[in-house]
């Protein structure tokens, strides 16, 4: 049996940063007791190769330098696959003058009390952007079926049964910092509507610009939620000597997610001897054999571990913590507190001399 390719293949914007691959069945091909499907190759700006037995498809890709694909029909008889030749079809490139898009973009998460996410977003403009250039950010933020899934993505593109699963809000920034020549290279939203409990979730940032000397040239960038969020300080630390032991204890920081979803660094100085110590804990507490004639400082930041999610930013380092008193020190404050003391009485025991 002969195998025919695709029909009708297009490639649409469907939104930001994201195509409508479409496709129909070829009239011609005769099935004969065959199963169809259809393998789809994504060859830029990702590659990426999947297959579906749907004949549309739905994916989020940076398209500032176009986008291109290509489709064929996979005949599967007897379980063997026989493929048709290839469709191809591409998007062109956003347009604009070269070199006007921004550069060095990075974006950071942070979840706010009562569980709100906060994003900001930085960026330079591109060597080619004119001293007016004026630029705009907009964030997407993409749901998928399943995080992680890709599989699902390709064999469920638009699939109604879960609609809710492909909501995307798009909101536009109003928050800038700005350059010496009054451009915007930074961006706030002290609120979004990313939920901080997902996991793998899509942000795309698109970052537009309006100038009266030049076409700015957008450019696009996706995010992984999980990775781009600096995660808060752990609360409520608690550091104690006992015996020959240094003893700490601390809350996780304010996160959605549980305990053993963190990993910690403990940074120690030895204040007596200058030695510095980053300890790797995996655990909200332990215990260490330390010098107790020594005073020490500490300070501790978190991050997520590997286990439930991917690596975000580590938090700042918590404030410094001092513990402990070197005994050198002890020793000089008895000798100063005596020598006070002695010199008090001799001048006392001197004004009653000579008054008498």
């Amino acid at each position: 049996v002969q195998v025919f390719p695709p029909v009708d293949f297009t490639l649409t914007v469907s939104a930001l940063a994201q195509v409508l691959l479409h496709w129909k069945p070829n009239p011609a091909q005769e099935q004969n007791n065959s199963s169809i499907r259809y393998d789809v190759k994504i060859l830029s700006p990702v590659p990426e190769e999947y297959d579906t037995g749907r004949t549309r498809s739905v994916r989020t890709a940076a398209l500032h330098n176009g986008f291109s694909a290509r489709v064929r029909t996979l005949l599967l008889r007897e379980g063997l696959p026989v493929g048709s030749d290839w469709v191809e079809g591409s998007l062109p490139p956003l347009p604009g003058a070269a070199e006007t898009s921004v550069t060095n973009l990075s974006c950071v998460t942070h979840i706010t009390p009562p569980g709100n996410v906060s994003l900001r977003c930085t960026w330079l403009p591109g060597q080619g952007a004119p001293e007016d250039t004026k630029y705009f950010l907009f964030y997407r933020l993409v749901f998928p079926p399943f995080p992680g899934s890709s599989a699902f993505l390709s064999e469920h593109p638009v699939s109604p049964a879960f609609p809710f699963r492909y909501e995307a809000h798009t909101e536009e920034c109003h928050t800038y910092s700005k350059d010496k020549w009054n451009r915007n290279t930074e961006c706030r939203f002290s609120s979004t509507h990313i939920k901080p409990g997902e996991i793998d979730n899509l942000i795309v940032i698109h970052i537009n610009g309006s100038s009266k000397r030049a076409a700015i040239k957008p450019f696009q960038q996706l995010f992984n939620q999980n990775a781009i969020e600096k995660v808060n300080i752990p609360r409520n630390i608690s550091i104690s000597l006992e015996q020959n032991d240094l003893l700490a204890t601390w809350e996780k920081p304010i996160s959605p997610f549980h305990e053993e979803c963190f990993e910690y660094e403990f940074y120690l100085i030895n204040l007596k001897s200058g030695n510095k110590q980053i300890l790797k804990i995996s655990s909200n507490s332990f215990r260490l054999r330390v010098d107790v004639s020594s005073r020490y400082s500490i300070r501790i930041r978190a991050n997520h571990n590997h286990i439930c999610r991917a690596r975000g930013f580590w938090s700042d380092w918590s404030e410094t913590i001092y513990v402990g008193q070197n005994k050198l020190e002890n020793s000089i404050a008895w000798i100063l507190a005596l020598l006070c003391v002695s010199s008090s009485c001799t001048f006392l025991l001197i004004a009653i001399i000579c008054k008498t």
